[in-house]
């Protein structure tokens, strides 16, 4: 047979192409992630962070990027190592953080400027008249009960005689996060705003930069904190008020009882844009947009009506409107409004994550990092007129060329109340309906935290289709984006409708004729972690091997052993013993209640240094199993919190996982998973 040359050399140029490969535990780890994006003053540069991990030293290396504006198609361009950039005020400079302190460097011509700056730096920021820069640090404000004793120095212990004895994943120590003022121009010391006080800014351990800002003339900071006199049971937090000079902090919402947080003022001053949430004591509460008029100090909400959580304000520059992001049915978009016809107008779509937007000056351009399930975040530009966004990063563009995709797609179930549930269904790259794939239903933590279009280290999804597994990751009741009565429904309800919701899913999806339903996993963290436990006892026989991890499985000890107890007393309507009808609802929906009925394989992943949910809900839940016979397995991390942070612990974790769940939804042809059946009657 006589082939053409032009067809010959096509079959030569397919044939060398490189074999599409599958993201592995290890590649997770190769690809880098950018983040703390910002635009320069004058609109011309864009600078983000980009970090990638050093797998065999265990580390993380940050460097920053520029992306020319007037040339953005040549792509970015590496500005060094460091992290948290920050504009000169007028001029053409780069301020970011290194291992050694703080380096000031020139876009064009010009010397590097060394600042030092003793005992590190977080949260760094300018101020607009560029006389000072502000930053935080940790500082020993309380003394410690070693210290009484000085002729003991090999003694070692802690004592407290107030409940905030730990938090997160550190026992309280005396330190506090201050709020530091240093003089760029003139020199002089830096000044701790908050000298002496026992107060964190920003409030550990989720706040940052977003949580600080500096009022246009330079001569005033806002800041958010908690100055409570239980913060183990409130999470009232305010907007502070406090002089560059120093002095006393004037709370700006007091009346307000709930988290208030993220102020930024508007470019004429007269305004600071802030959050609310407006009840006490819970952590997921609506995120109100609010306006603080400067003027007279009173508090008002912008959009009233809107059911969403506004997130990450930006001011345009004319101090007329404001650009937002909102959760929404799986994704989050940016959004504006105005403050002359306040309403909340939908500025993108599409299946993505939108973040970090910076606004151009015009306002009709934003620059965003967009994020999905399949890849890390991008840099892109947003025309607000039409939504459209163009690409200006590809940090993993050689990567993903060679990786085959996934294929996602957002459905929604019925669920037994009538309601629709919306969930994503991941399916393996090359995916094939004729075939049968092993099936993964993944539960979601929080209670209260959306399944976005986000791309975990480890609760990732892409990796997860990589290896040949369908994932159902369902939106159930208790989640935001849905509006805030879905988002409010699981409080005192965790064994209830939320478990219902996750059965519905997983019924619909095993009935499907491409999922095996003897190769049926369930996996989960957190308050995944309790949906595990909870299934364990009451899902019959769906499943053939089950992964909590960091899951609650006692409510009564999770309630005497968690360090925040404004989480608990919400959620779980307060003590056991507060009333008979409390205790009812501990005893419905504890797992630890259902121990009995355990039969599924399963292993159990804990942190030793999770003080939210403490290792040893981890360590009933593998006794239990352990003593009644069942299949399990305990993998602890002596040096991890409620997530596993450590490169090489995270992709241990990763083999783990799919160790276990290859274990039983994957056998050999000849067999089946080892796991006795329940009477389908019993299948509730």
């Amino acid at each position: 047979m006589r082939i053409l040359p032009s067809l010959a050399a096509a079959v030569v140029a397919v044939l060398s192409l490189p074999a599409q490969q599958l993201l592995s535990p290890e590649g997770l780890w190769r690809l880098q992630r950018a983040s703390e994006l910002t635009l320069s003053p004058d609109g011309r540069y864009l600078a983000f962070v980009v970090r990638s991990t050093v797998l065999a030293e265990n580390r993380s290396t940050a460097k920053v990027c520029l992306i020319d504006l007037k040339h953005a198609g040549a792509g970015p361009k590496d500005f060094g190592p460091g992290s948290q950039p920050v504009w000169f005020p007028g001029s053409n400079y780069l301020a970011v953080v290194t291992k050694d302190g703080i380096e000031a460097r020139p876009l064009d011509d010009g010397p590097v400027v060394a600042i030092p700056v003793a005992g590190g730096v977080g949260n760094l920021l300018w101020a607009p008249n560029g006389e000072n820069f502000s930053y935080t640090q940790d500082v020993k404000v309380t003394p410690q009960v070693t210290e009484a004793h000085p002729d003991l120095p090999k003694a070692r212990a802690r004592a407290y005689d107030d409940l905030m004895v730990r938090h997160w994943d550190h026992w309280v120590d005396g330190t506090y996060s201050h709020l530091f003022v240093q003089p760029y121009t003139g020199g002089g010391p830096a000044r701790d705003l908050l000298a002496g006080e026992p107060v964190h800014t920003p409030l550990p351990p989720f706040g940052g930069v977003e949580q600080i800002a500096w009022s246009p003339d330079g001569k005033q900071l806002c800041y958010t904190a908690r100055r409570v006199p239980n913060p183990e049971a409130s999470t009232d937090s305010s907007l502070w008020a406090v002089s560059k000079d120093g002095g006393a902090s004037k709370n700006l919402t007091p009346e307000l009882p709930g988290y208030d947080q993220e102020p930024t003022y508007s470019p004429d001053g007269r305004w600071i844009a802030f959050l609310s949430m407006a009840r006490p004591g819970f952590e997921a509460d609506r995120l109100r947009l609010m306006l603080h008029d400067r003027s007279d100090g009173t508090n008002r909400e912008l959009l009233p009506d809107f059911d969403a959580s506004a997130h990450e304000l930006r001011w345009t520059r004319d101090s007329k409107g404001l650009f937002f992001t909102v959760e929404t049915e799986g994704t989050t978009q940016l959004y504006r409004t105005t403050l002359a016809e306040p309403k909340p107008i939908a500025v993108t779509r599409g299946r993505h994550a939108i973040s970090d937007p910076q606004v151009a000056a015009d306002g009709r351009t934003v620059y965003a990092l967009r994020t999905t399930m399949e890849r890390p975040a991008e840099v892109v530009q947003i025309d607000v007129l039409n939504g459209t966004l163009q690409p200006l990063s590809d940090v993993n563009g050689t990567t993903f060329a060679n990786l085959a995709p996934p294929v996602i797609d957002g459905e929604w179930f019925p669920a037994t109340d009538g309601k629709k549930i919306h969930a994503w269904i991941v399916k393996p790259p090359d995916f094939d309906p004729a075939k049968k794939y092993p099936f993964i239903l993944y539960c979601q933590g929080g209670p209260q935290s959306m399944i976005g279009q986000a791309f975990s280290m480890r609760w990732n999804f892409h990796l997860m289709a990589a290896q040949g597994y369908v994932v159902a990751a369902v939106n159930r009741r208790g989640l935001p984006g849905f509006g805030q009565a879905w988002n409010d429904q699981i409080s005192r309800d965790w064994g209830g409708q939320a478990m219902q919701d996750l059965l519905s899913v997983c019924d619909a999806m095993q009935n499907r004729p491409y999922i095996d339903r003897d190769r049926s996993a369930a996996v989960g963290a957190s308050f995944g972690g309790f949906s595990v436990y909870w299934l364990m006892g009451n899902a019959g026989d769906r499943f053939a091997c089950m992964i909590a991890h960091c899951g609650v499985f006692n409510l009564e000890s999770m309630y005497l052993s968690t360090e925040e107890q404004w989480f608990v007393d919400w959620d779980l309507g307060g003590a056991f013993w507060k009333s008979p009808e409390v205790a009812a609802d501990y005893r419905r929906f504890s797992p630890h209640r259902f121990v009995q009925n355990w039969k599924t394989p399963l292993l159990v992943i804990h942190g030793e240094n999770d003080f939210r949910v403490p290792y040893d809900q981890g360590l009933q839940a593998f006794t239990a199993a352990q003593m009644q016979g069942v299949k399990s397995r305990l993998l602890e991390f002596p040096d991890e919190c409620h997530w596993i942070l450590q490169p090489q612990n995270a992709v241990l974790w990763q083999r783990e996982f799919f160790g276990w769940l290859d274990r039983f939804c994957k056998p050999q042809p000849s067999s089946k998973p080892q796991q006795p059946k329940t009477p389908s009657s019993e299948k509730k």
